[in-house]
C-alpha cells in the first residue's frame, strides 16, 4: 500500500514539473523568455531587445529573460529560425521595417504572415552621418559629391532593402541620382556600420538617431540631416528639408512571435509585452534614445503589418532594389 501511494506522488510531481518547464506550447507565469535580435550586436534591433530584456525583468521580476543574437540577411535569417519554433509562447523576436524590405529583398521563403504579431512598439527616425574628417559640411556638399559622380560616394548603413537603404535611395531620387546608382554598402548590425564611419572608411552612413546620437554629441561623428518633419530634440541637425531634399521616413520597430500559438499563449505574451511597455524603465529608455512611443498590439499591430508590406513593396521596386 505504501509503494502505491509513493509511486503515486512521484508521478504527479513528474507532471506538475514537465507542465511548468516552459518548452514549446507553454506561456504564462514565470517561464523563461527568450528574445530573439536577428541581427548582429549593436544595432536598432539589438539595442530594443537589450532595452526590453531590463524593463522585462523590473515589470516581472520573477521571470527569466534573455536574449539572443540571429544575425544575417535583413533578419530573415533569424524569421526562418523562428518559424521553426511553431506554437512556442517563450520566444519574442524583435523585428520592424528592415525586415519588411528584406524579405522582398532578399526573397525569404519564410514571411512574416507566419509568425504571431504582438506588438509594435517605437517609431525612430533615421540619421545621416559623416566621420568628422569629412569634407561634408552639410547634406548640400554630399548631394552636389553624389551627383558629380555617385560611385565615390559610399554610405554605410543595414541591411540591403532595409529602412537605411530605403532613406538613401528615397534621397537619391528627391536629389536627382538614380538610386540604382548609389554606392550602399550593407552591413548586418548598427555596430559594424559605425565602426566603418569611425575608421573612416566609407564617406557617410544612415540609421536610427539613437544609434548615431552620442557619437555626434562627442564630435566624432558630424550630423548631416535627420529625416523627421522637424527638428530632433537635443541634436543639432537639419532636417532634410531644411538641407533640400524632400525626404521623410520614421522606421519602426515591434515584436511577432512563432506562428501557431494558441489564444491563450499569444494573450500572455500581449499582456506581458504591455506590462514591460507601461514600467518606468521602458519610458525612460525611449526618451534617453530619441524613440516615438508608437504602441500598439493585437488586430491593429496585425493590419499596419499588412500596410506596411504593402508600401514597402512599391518603394523597393521604384527602387530597383528587386528584380
Amino acid at each position: 500500500m505504501r509503494l502505491r501511494v509513493f509511486a503515486a506522488v512521484l508521478a504527479a510531481l513528474s507532471v506538475t514539473a514537465v507542465s511548468g518547464c516552459g518548452g514549446p506550447g507553454a506561456s504564462g507565469g514565470n517561464a523563461s523568455l527568450r528574445i530573439m535580435a536577428p541581427a548582429a550586436a549593436g544595432g536598432g534591433w539589438d539595442q530594443t531587445a537589450r532595452t526590453a530584456e531590463q524593463a522585462l525583468k523590473t515589470a516581472d521580476p520573477g521571470r527569466k529573460v534573455e536574449v539572443y543574437n540571429v544575425p544575417g540577411a535583413g533578419g530573415t535569417i533569424g524569421l526562418a529560425q523562428l518559424a521553426g519554433e511553431k506554437g512556442n509562447g517563450n520566444l519574442l523576436m524583435t523585428m520592424g521595417l528592415v525586415m519588411v524590405g528584406a524579405i522582398e529583398q532578399n526573397k525569404s521563403k519564410v514571411t512574416l504572415a507566419e509568425t504571431t504579431p504582438i506588438a509594435k512598439l517605437t517609431e525612430e527616425y533615421e540619421i545621416v552621418v559623416v566621420p568628422a574628417a569629412s569634407p561634408f559640411r552639410t547634406l548640400a556638399d554630399m548631394v552636389a559629391a553624389w551627383k558629380a559622380d555617385p560611385a565615390k560616394v559610399s554610405v554605410a548603413g543595414g541591411s540591403a532593402g532595409g529602412t537605411d537603404h530605403i532613406v538613401a535611395g528615397l534621397m537619391a531620387k528627391a536629389a536627382g541620382v538614380d538610386p540604382k546608382q548609389v554606392n550602399y554598402i550593407a552591413h548586418s548590425g548598427g555596430g559594424e556600420a559605425l565602426n566603418a564611419l569611425l575608421g573612416n572608411k566609407v564617406s557617410a552612413g544612415i540609421s536610427g538617431v539613437g544609434e548615431f546620437a552620442e557619437h555626434v554629441k562627442s564630435g566624432k561623428l558630424r550630423a548631416l540631416a535627420v529625416s523627421s518633419g522637424s527638428r530632433v530634440a537635443g541634436l543639432d541637425a537639419p532636417t532634410m528639408k531644411e538641407g533640400g531634399l524632400d525626404v521623410e521616413l520614421a522606421n519602426w520597430r515591434g515584436f511577432v512571435a512563432p506562428g501557431g500559438l494558441d489564444d491563450a499563449a499569444a494573450k500572455s505574451l500581449t499582456d506581458l509585452v504591455t506590462k514591460m511597455h507601461d514600467s518606468q524603465p521602458w519610458k525612460d529608455a525611449v526618451a534617453k534614445n530619441g524613440w516615438i512611443d508608437s504602441f500598439q498590439t493585437g488586430p491593429q499591430f496585425a493590419d499596419y503589418l499588412k500596410s506596411e508590406e504593402t508600401k514597402v513593396k512599391g518603394i523597393i521596386a521604384e527602387m530597383g532594389l528587386v528584380s
